[in-house]
């Protein structure tokens, strides 16, 4: 099954607080955490604000890294080949940090390939419902790449 990431954090190399994985069809996943720090200038006033802008069904309450990482492990626990594409490296880093859950300890996946797809000519923010929502920055993503595939 191929999906496709977007996350929101708090700055470069900061707290993840969101992840989506949107699916070629199917069930979405979006997926808001807790953080510690207080959010930089920046991400305050364009990501803050988008937080919560999903349909109904997906708005979830803001859950812990473990929680978010054992989400993201029933989400996918049926998948026997994961590909995640991406369009920016910080999105998969903060994935598979995710995916670690403590010293030596991992959620548990099956294969997961990851496919960083850089867009030099399109910007998921600029083409997305809701910029710098992941949700609907995964969502922009998968519709350009579903464009450019035969």
């Amino acid at each position: 099954m191929r999906y496709f990431l977007d996350t929101e954090y708090n700055g470069w190399g900061g707290e993840l607080m969101s992840l989506a994985l949107v699916p070629d069809q199917g069930e979405e996943l979006y997926l808001t955490l807790q953080t510690d720090r207080p959010p930089i200038e920046w991400v305050e006033r364009h990501v803050v604000p988008y937080l919560d802008m999903v349909p109904h069904q997906l708005s979830c309450p803001r859950l812990s890294r473990a929680d978010a990482a054992h989400a993201v492990e029933q989400y996918l626990r049926h998948d026997r080949e994961t590909l995640i594409v991406a369009d920016w490296p910080e999105d998969v880093s903060q994935f598979c940090s995710l995916m670690v859950t403590g010293e030596g300890k991992m959620i548990e996946v099956r294969h997961v390939t990851f496919r960083l797809w850089p867009m030099s000519n399109f910007s998921t923010a600029e083409n997305s419902k809701v910029p710098h929502n992941a949700l609907h920055d995964a969502r922009a993503l998968r519709d350009h790449v579903l464009t450019l595939e035969p």
